[in-house]
């Protein structure tokens, strides 16, 4: 599932290429992944410019020139590819936007969606998320705090978005590793060194696998040669059985609150 720098990356991708751009078509394969009859969301979305594209957690934000937003949120097995008719890829689409020489391309949206909110419903459906982990606003102090009052294992406070917006499975194993804790530790046991560590980690983390475009593989477009690069630089997710990469034990993989994680039992404590 896409998270924090997967979706930032898209966002920064996709304002290079789209901001300004007015939607001249709308094709809508699967109706389920809007919120709407086709005819309302087609005559409320074809003729709009996008004004801005924003991100909040693992969501992106297409802002129109009518004030109102395409809230886009791929779930598991979504992405995105803008491009052509000669050049898409031979997959299914959900939902297509054109915008005359490109169209941008919804893949893989069976649990995801793309709905077309007002400003206060944008507002409401993001309420209850917490704070950007990226953001210069979000503190060592602020991260302490909050991780203090949670009671439970490290890795599902990671995850919840009511904690902090954008971090999955991927990004918690690897924020866990470089901050050398087992994902299972329970967060009222942790230190305030380990606490400002495992901030530490997290801006690390999230902030190199933002720049080198996630470690989600399918190119945004033709000739993307940044999206998928932090893949290669995953130390525990998906390398179970594998050495790790600071002591060579292999990478144990487990499950944790129903969630695949991956850790070194001798690196993490």
């Amino acid at each position: 599932m896409p998270e924090l720098p997967e979706m930032e990356n898209y966002r920064r991708l996709l304002s290079d290429k789209l901001l300004g751009r007015r939607i001249v078509g709308i094709t809508i394969h699967r109706e389920k992944s809007i919120n709407m009859p086709v005819e309302s969301f087609t005559g409320l979305t074809k003729g709009q410019t996008i004004q801005r594209i924003g991100r909040r957690g693992k969501q992106i934000i297409f802002y129109l020139g009518n004030e109102r937003v395409l809230l886009l949120h791929l779930m598991l097995g979504g992405w995105m590819y803008l491009g052509t008719e000669e050049d898409q890829p031979e997959r299914t689409f959900q939902v297509i936007l054109d915008f005359g020489d490109v169209s941008l391309y919804f893949i893989g949206l069976r649990l995801g969606y793309l709905h077309l909110l007002s400003q206060e419903q944008l507002e409401e459906v993001l309420s209850n998320l917490g704070p950007e982990p990226d953001s210069p606003l979000f503190t060592s102090g602020m991260f302490s705090d909050r991780l203090r009052k949670k009671r439970g294992m490290l890795k599902p406070v990671l995850v919840d978005q009511k904690v902090m917006a954008g971090i999955g499975n991927c990004y918690s194993d690897e924020i866990c590793f470089e901050a050398h804790l087992l994902p299972m530790r329970k967060c009222q046991d942790l230190t305030d060194a380990e606490l400002l560590e495992l901030y530490r980690a997290t801006r690390l983390v999230l902030g190199q696998a933002t720049e080198m475009g996630g470690y989600m593989e399918n190119p945004l477009f033709q000739g993307d040669r940044r999206t998928g690069s932090y893949d290669e630089q995953c130390k525990v997710y998906d390398r179970g059985g594998e050495p790790c990469l600071r002591c060579g034990t292999p990478i144990t993989k487990d499950e944790i609150t129903s969630r695949k994680t991956f850790y070194c039992q001798v690196c993490q404590h």
